[in-house]
Formats: structure tokens, C-alpha cells, sequence
């Protein structure tokens, strides 16, 4: 089996908030142990509500952000601070809003320039631009697109210069934060069919973070789900549709969309809110959601557990 591209074991990370003037500072968890593998060619899905700790963990992988605690391990090294600078090329993101992560006062040409001018600084103007026309080919974009400004492109067009902009340093990992849902509907199979192809000829891997779970369903090869910060969930895409295990990820798959009228909708609708992140309850974090829930379930938070598909759950379903 191939080597992951990433591991990560226990990744943690919590913020200090500070407190009123007789209050004292409190600590939000939004990244809980968290344990993964990212293979090279594979989708890694990571879904939950909003709050759940996605967007955390897509600034931790990258290095935007320090883990509290934990490891993370890529293309074979441990990532410590003092390793950032180096890895930041093997590792890129893709951010949801198309337009607000480009600089409007840049050319396409410009921007895709950029990172090269950051991290390879010896590269001559001719080898930038030669690599920049390259990427926008690449992408599906047309030449004279280089001298044009971000204002002159649709959602989809502008996503995919921010995908050419990821790749100019050839990665081995991209991660996707919700990288089409800001996009019209019929644009977004466009920039989905985009990211299979790049990935199939570029041996890429993604970490797709995403709250629509029928762009899951047709996109990812495994699935996390994850509430409160913490995984309650991992399995292949297959199987965590066909059969969830973790009462939230069941309530989480009946409100997904169905393409068939007649087909049977029962949809789970949560009771009670969502308990705040600086103050999660000490046991299961959705016990007090939850229609199984027992005093037990309220003592102690469960671990993942299983082989090929792991719950986090005292009374998973079957």
C-alpha cells in the first residue's frame, strides 16, 4: 500500500477568549483529536455543521495555524514551525469565496506569478511566466485570460484561476475549502469534473471540506464526520452512505436531496441546541440531541472504534 501523503494523530487546537472584567479567560475547543490519512489520488472528506471544527483543521493542515497539540506528518515529515516555510509548497488551499482571494488590483498574470516570485526567488520572468501560461491552459482557461483582471471573470472562471494559483508550486496536497458553494449550481459540476481530471493526471490529494453532502457523495473515496470538533465518524464514502453508524451522521444523510420524487424522505430533525464550544459537555457532545442517548452516554466522550468503519458512539446503529 502506498505511503499517506498526510497523517495526522490528535490534532488539537483551542483559543483563549478573554473573559469579561471579573470573568475569567475561556477556552474554545474547535479541534479535538482528530486522527487521519490522506493517500496520494484520494479525497478526504471532512463534513459536520457549521462549528464542527472543518475550517480548523483545513488551517492547521495548511499551516496557517499552530496545533495545540498533536502531530501532523507530511510527505514524511514531522511539521514543526521551523518546517513550514519548506512544506508550505508540498501542501496548498483553495479558499470558498473565488473573488475575495484574489487581489483585484493584480492581473491573472500577476497573481499566478506570485507564489513564485515568494518561494522561488532565483526563477527568471521568462520560466514565471512560462509556468503561469501553463497553469491557465492547464485549468481550461484561454490565453489572453493572462492580462485580464479578476472583475472580468464569472464565479466559475475566477475559481479556477485560484486553482492555477495552488498549483504553481506542484503540490502533492490540496486542500478545498468549500470550493463550490459559491458557485451557481450547473458551475459547479464544471469546477468538480476540473478537480478529477487535475487529480487523475497530477496524482493530487485533497482534503475536501464541505457541507453539502451530495457533492460528497460523488466526490470523496472517504468520509469524516465531525461534530463539536471531534471525528464521531470515518468510513469510505460507500459505506458511510449506504449504512451510517453515528445517530448525528444519520440526521446529517436525511437531509441531503434526493433526485427521485417518490422516493421515501424521512428526515431526522434535531432537538435542543448545539452545546457551545467552550463549555462541551463532559460526555458524548450530542448526547443531549441524541433519541438514543443514556446516563452512560453523558459520563465519558467515546473514542472512534472499528476497522474500516469507526464510530465514536456507545449505541451505534446497524
Amino acid at each position: 500500500m502506498t505511503a499517506p501523503i498526510v497523517q495526522a494523530s490528535a490534532l488539537a487546537r483551542f483559543y483563549t477568549v478573554k473573559g469579561g472584567l471579573l470573568s475569567k479567560p475561556a477556552t474554545v475547543k474547535a479541534l479535538s483529536g482528530v486522527d487521519f490519512d490522506l493517500q496520494p489520488g484520494k479525497t478526504l472528506a471532512i463534513v459536520g455543521e457549521s462549528g464542527c471544527g472543518k475550517s480548523t483543521l483545513a488551517r492547521v493542515v495548511t499551516m496557517i495555524e499552530e496545533p495545540t497539540s498533536g502531530s501532523l506528518t507530511i510527505d514524511g515529515v514531522d511539521i514543526t514551525p521551523s518546517k513550514w516555510a519548506q512544506m508550505r509548497e508540498t501542501v496548498q488551499i483553495v479558499f470558498q469565496d473565488p473573488y475575495g482571494s484574489l487581489n483585484p488590483r493584480q492581473r491573472i498574470g500577476q497573481i499566478l506569478q506570485e507564489p513564485l516570485i515568494i518561494n522561488r526567488p532565483d526563477m527568471s520572468a521568462a520560466d514565471r511566466e512560462a509556468r503561469a501560461r501553463e497553469m491557465i491552459d492547464l485549468v481550461g482557461l484561454r490565453p489572453e485570460h493572462y492580462d485580464r483582471y479578476p472583475h472580468m471573470f464569472s464565479g466559475g472562471q475566477r475559481q479556477r484561476i485560484a486553482i492555477a494559483r495552488a498549483l504553481m508550486l506542484n503540490p502533492k496536497v490540496l486542500v478545498l475549502d468549500e470550493p463550490v458553494s459559491a458557485l451557481d449550481v450547473s458551475i459547479q459540476s464544471q469546477i468538480l469534473n476540473l478537480l478529477v481530471e487535475l487529480q487523475e493526471r497530477l496524482n493530487l490529494a485533497y482534503l475536501f471540506i464541505s457541507h453539502d453532502l451530495s457533492v460528497v457523495k460523488h466526490f470523496a473515496d472517504d468520509v469524516i464526520v465531525m461534530y463539536l470538533g471531534r471525528a464521531v465518524e470515518k468510513a469510505p464514502k460507500e459505506m458511510l452512505f449506504a449504512a451510517p453508524r453515528h445517530p448525528y451522521s444519520k440526521a446529517l444523510l436525511s437531509t441531503t436531496p434526493r433526485a427521485d420524487p417518490e422516493a421515501k424522505k424521512d428526515r431526522i430533525k434535531l432537538e435542543g441546541e448545539l452545546p457551545s464550544p467552550m463549555n462541551i459537555p463532559k460526555g458524548c457532545a450530542f448526547a443531549q440531541r441524541c433519541w438514543l442517548a443514556t446516563e452512560e452516554c453523558r459520563t465519558a466522550p467515546p473514542d472512534l472504534s472499528g476497522d474500516t468503519h469507526q464510530v465514536a458512539c456507545l449505541h451505534p446503529l446497524d
